[in-house]
């Protein structure tokens, strides 16, 4: 099946808020679920879900995982309303310009092709507002792995233990995306990147198990 992907104009910041939490709360409510439900599900605080649902903040890449997970559906269902599971010999084709914005106080992401479900691999281009460690309040980390490229400027990647890595344009990196990790422009242009994500976690002898 080969697709040809809508281009999609990226919305203010407020209203992409607006939109996402108005999906996450009718998610929430066809469930018949209170916010201290979802929140035991989903292991984040009633606040942050409220707020969320309510437009006033913007979920990190890992907060969005973590309530999927909880409510039981892909990713993507908070971008697109409607959309279509990955099948074999699918071939979608997303112009420039085609992805579903949401912007965060340090990350800019744009989720690529948010009208296919159930994909392996979760695929985003992005900005990065933050250009030091102290814009941030911790650490991101979730299940799987991750592959960075920075597409222009520099990128400093701060992860728990290890010494921060400065890559240019062109450079590129691959990780447990378990282990703690931030990403912050390292010049005064904000940089671009693109980063590719997977749910796929390790074992206790390091091996790829899905999840």
């Amino acid at each position: 099946m080969s697709t040809r992907i809508q281009s999609i104009s990226p919305d203010s910041p407020d209203t992409q808020r607006a939109d996402f939490g108005r999906r996450l709360h009718a998610l929430r409510r066809d469930r018949g679920w209170t916010l201290s439900e979802l929140s035991e599900r989903s292991g984040l605080a009633v606040s942050t879900i409220s707020k969320a649902e309510r437009g006033l903040m913007s979920l990190t890449y890992d907060r969005m995982l973590q309530l999927a997970r909880g409510i039981g559906v892909d990713m993507s269902e908070f971008f697109s309303a409607e959309g279509t599971s990955f099948a074999k010999g699918s071939f979608a084709v997303a112009p420039k310009g085609t992805f579903q914005r949401q912007e965060t106080p340090n990350y800019v992401y744009e989720m690529l092709f948010p009208e296919i479900r159930n994909k392996a691999m979760v695929p985003m281009m992005g900005s990065l507002k933050a250009h030091d460690l102290v814009d941030f309040e911790d650490f991101v980390r979730h299940p799987g792995q991750e592959f960075l490229l920075v597409l222009e400027g520099a990128v400093t990647v701060f992860a728990e233990g290890k010494a921060p890595v400065t890559l240019r344009q062109g450079d590129s990196l691959y990780f447990d995306s378990a282990r703690g990790h931030l990403y912050a422009s390292a010049g005064a242009v904000d940089a671009r990147i693109l980063v590719v994500c997977t749910e796929l976690s390790t074992d206790a002898d390091g091996q790829a198990v899905a999840r």
